[in-house]
């Protein structure tokens, strides 16, 4: 599956559209608080019955996911190597479930690795352009990502995206 998000550059506020037919499959919705953000929202654009519905949570200030209403910690779907060098982060849902490695790769994208296999990207674009049209960002997941980590491996491409931009503006320059 392999869909864009129509905000260019915002990971945390956009529509999730399929690229085959632009049809709007999530929305990704944030609560900005005075001076953080409180909650991010994955909602299915399409529900069965009724308005849309929250299939995934980034609950920021308590660092936690919550998915279909089942909330854990990110200690506990999350780990770091032991080496300091390494930039790898184990990222797993449950023990029942196989643990994706993800990276940033070439400062360009996202890759979740399952068995040294890479069965996802987020394609981030560099930089907003001056002029010219901007590249939007680009989720692609495969067949066995899609089985059961759907939904989970949104969340953590959207959580470490945020992540990378917010220690990349604060990191020097003008601050707004």
């Amino acid at each position: 599956m392999e869909v864009t998000f129509d905000n260019q550059s915002n990971p945390l506020s956009a529509q999730v559209l399929a690229l085959h037919d632009n049809s709007v499959i999530y929305r990704v919705v944030t609560d900005q608080g005075l001076w953080s953000r409180g909650h991010t929202y994955l909602k299915d654009a399409n529900p069965a019955v009724g308005e849309p519905t929250n299939v995934g949570v980034i609950h920021w200030k308590e660092k936690s996911f919550e998915i279909y209403g089942h909330k854990k910690t990110l200690a506990e779907i999350r780990r770091r190597p032991k080496s300091r060098v390494k930039k790898e982060r184990y990222w797993r849902w449950g023990p029942e479930r196989k643990e994706y490695t993800i990276v940033y790769h070439n400062e360009k994208e996202w890759q979740a690795s399952l068995d040294g296999e890479v069965v996802a990207t987020f394609s981030v674009p560099f930089r907003p352009k001056l002029f010219g049209k901007l590249k939007p960002m680009v989720m692609n997941l495969g067949t066995s990502a899609l089985e059961k980590d759907e939904v989970f491996l949104f969340l953590v491409f959207i959580y470490c995206e945020a992540k990378r931009q917010d220690k990349t503006n604060a990191s020097g320059g003008w601050q707004v």
